[in-house]
């Protein structure tokens, strides 16, 4: 595996921290890799396209966006509108995203095809129905889609989705080399140890801020605990807030 290369100042640095994902972006811009949006990246030319796919946590897309930011980078990072994990449009979360969007970086939407009918004309109509409200949300335009926890069907499928550009498109999914850090680990080898670095051409590096928090390395069960707990200390704190009796049983304590 090639390495994350170091922090700056000649440390080693792991992947799957903060650090480590700086790090990777120093190599390939050694590498002489210009990062580039789904709009402009050109399979044959040393382009890197920066791809977040927010399945668990706003907060961890913030804390990479602004990485990105400090090294005059611009990634895409895709919104869930449905999902049980978080809510886009709590105060917090809505305030996050519309700082990841005023650093520059394009915001799209992470569209969760299984949750519709499969034929196209609905599959569209659904597409169409979410970014408007991602639309309304953000008030500025979604350019772009990218399906989360794609069926086959979906990878590799040609043409646009409700006039938007899709990450799985053939030319973004088949043409230019394509890397993913789902689960926690890299499912198709280490970036920097991919064929595109070797043949001078381009490369949509997909990864998911929550494996990329923070500056130490951890085992992934233990960071997806540390994300519950955190989570039940605020589903406590809004009980409290929202309900007298909760309230009042939490200042007195235990019986």
């Amino acid at each position: 595996m090639a390495p994350s290369d170091t922090d700056g100042t000649g440390r080693a640095v792991p992947d799957f921290t903060a650090p480590g994902y700086a790090a990777i972006l120093r190599r390939f811009l050694e590498m002489g890799y210009a990062v580039r949006d789904f709009e402009s990246a050109q399979h044959d030319t040393r382009h890197l396209v920066l791809r977040h796919d927010i399945d668990m946590s706003v907060q961890a897309a913030l804390e990479i966006a602004t990485i990105e930011s400090g090294m005059a980078l611009q990634a895409s990072y895709f919104i869930l509108l449905r999902s049980d994990l978080y809510n886009p449009f709590t105060s917090e979360n809505l305030h996050d995203i519309k700082q990841i969007a005023k650093m520059g970086h394009d915001v799209g939407l992470h569209f969760d095809a299984s949750l519709y009918a499969a034929a196209r004309e609905p599959l569209e109509q659904a597409v169409s129905c979410e970014c408007a409200i991602l639309e309304a949300m953000l008030d500025q335009p979604v350019r772009t889609i990218s399906f989360h926890r794609p069926a086959q069907a979906l990878l590799g499928l040609p043409g646009r989705i409700a006039g938007r550009r899709h990450t799985y498109e053939p030319y973004f999914f088949h043409d230019m080399g394509y890397c993913s850090d789902s689960r926690g680990e890299w499912r198709y080898g280490h970036p920097l140890d991919h064929p595109a670095i070797e043949e001078g051409s381009a490369l949509q590096l997909l990864t998911h801020p929550i494996w990329w928090t923070g500056t130490d390395s951890i085992d992934r069960i233990v960071r997806l605990n540390s994300l519950r707990t955190g989570r039940d200390g605020s589903f406590a704190d809004a009980l409290a807030a929202n309900c007298e009796p909760y309230r009042a049983a939490i200042a007195d304590g235990p019986a």
